[in-house]
């Protein structure tokens, strides 16, 4: 039976940081074999993070471990946004764990090769941790879905800044200054779980010309003028408010009798040309897909993320031994305005079960059957 434990220290404090951590998740686990690892260390961490991975390796002697620098970390419904050492941990006896480490080749000036990607083959799923500075996430997601579509992945982009070459990734016993860090994890069930907080607003239209990310044609009108259409048809309450973050919900999988919130890719509305017509959006569309205004505000990514977690402890069955949480940096007080927000509502719709993760410059989570880097979003993986 798969078992997960946390651990979570607000110290600034090096390695000790991480061994506080490792062994309130070691308490957590008792006797069981710990198969995974997963590290995230705040600012401060950073710098000890050999020491650090020494110390977690010493107390946990995982069979496989990842990790990567952080801005902020949760865990157990707490969220330090500045700072911490989170580590989760689970013994996941029948399962294969197998982490990799993968690099960014350029092979000339417009492509780039993408080495260390393992065998997804009747992976359950991928839990992925990148340099924002070394990795083009993109080319990496494309692969996938030519080659592995289906599987998800689950993850987020490193946050602890620093620049180029500054990057803190672990694998294993090896702290990787760039690239990316993941585990592909096979025979048990993981299911992913992503909140982009945001609620459709207005009716579905239909793309009646675009190319790239500029859509020409809504519904057969202009796309500019069928927006301010919608906008205008709204009573002037929700209009001020819709204005004040409008955005675009794109729907990925055709093949549905009905669209629902989840349903959508949300990206944002770059730009307009009066002239023209055409609006630009920040992702590729293609003629005949359905798209629907989004608008995001704290409400709204609350009720998101109640709803999401909801579907996805139903879709198990029951409690998760555990969940992963990758949420957004710029959520946390910020947007909610109270601290501890996504961690204690995960808290909450898993019945307390353990969790942790770290705040990102990027989360990556699937929407259907193809896995996307987002924004304003928390991803998350619940464990059977």
């Amino acid at each position: 039976m798969t078992r997960i434990a946390t651990g979570l220290s607000a110290g600034e404090d090096g390695a000790s940081s991480y061994a506080e951590a490792a062994e309130q998740a070691l308490a957590g686990l008792g006797e069981a074999e710990v198969d995974l690892a997963v590290v995230f260390a705040g600012p401060a961490g950073i710098a000890h993070a050999a020491e650090g991975l020494e110390a977690v390796t010493d107390r946990l002697a995982p069979g496989t471990l990842i990790g990567c620098g952080a801005q902020g970390v949760l865990g157990g419904g707490r969220e330090y946004e500045q700072g911490g050492v989170a580590v989760w941990a689970a013994s996941l006896p029948g399962a294969s764990v197998e982490a990799f480490g993968l690099d960014a080749v350029r092979t000339d000036e417009e492509s780039v090769a993408i080495t260390g990607v393992p065998d997804l083959t009747g992976a359950a799923a991928v839990i992925l941790l990148v340099d924002p500075y070394s990795f083009p996430i993109e080319p990496l997601l494309d692969h996938l879905a030519d080659d592995h579509a289906g599987v998800p992945v689950v993850g987020g982009i490193a946050s602890a800044g620093g620049g180029p070459g500054a990057a803190v990734l672990m694998h294993d016993h090896e702290i990787r200054p760039a690239g990316a860090v993941g585990v592909a994890l096979t025979g048990v069930e993981v299911l992913p779980c992503v909140s982009q907080g945001a609620r459709p607003v207005g009716p579905e239209m239909v793309i009646t010309a675009g190319e790239g990310n500029v859509i020409g044609e809504l519904a057969g009108k202009p796309a500019f003028a069928k927006i301010r259409e919608v906008l205008l048809a709204m009573p002037e309450h929700e209009r001020e408010m819709v204005s004040a973050d409008l955005l675009l919900g794109i729907v990925v999988d055709p093949n549905k009798p009905e669209y629902v919130r989840g349903d959508f890719l949300v990206r944002g509305l770059l730009g307009a040309n009066g002239t023209t017509g055409e609006i630009t959006v920040g992702d590729h569309v293609r003629v005949g897909q359905a798209v629907r205004l989004h608008t995001r505000d704290a409400a709204s990514a609350h009720e998101d993320l109640r709803e999401t977690l909801a579907a996805g402890v139903g879709g198990l069955g029951g409690t998760p031994a555990g969940a992963l949480l990758f949420t957004c940096s710029g959520r946390g007080a910020h947007m909610f305005e109270v601290p501890d927000h996504d961690a204690g509502v995960l808290a909450g719709a898993t019945g307390g079960a353990p969790a942790a993760g770290f705040f990102c410059a990027g989360e990556i989570g699937p929407v259907g059957e193809r896995n996307f880097v987002h924004g304003f979003t928390a991803t998350m993986a619940l464990f059977r």
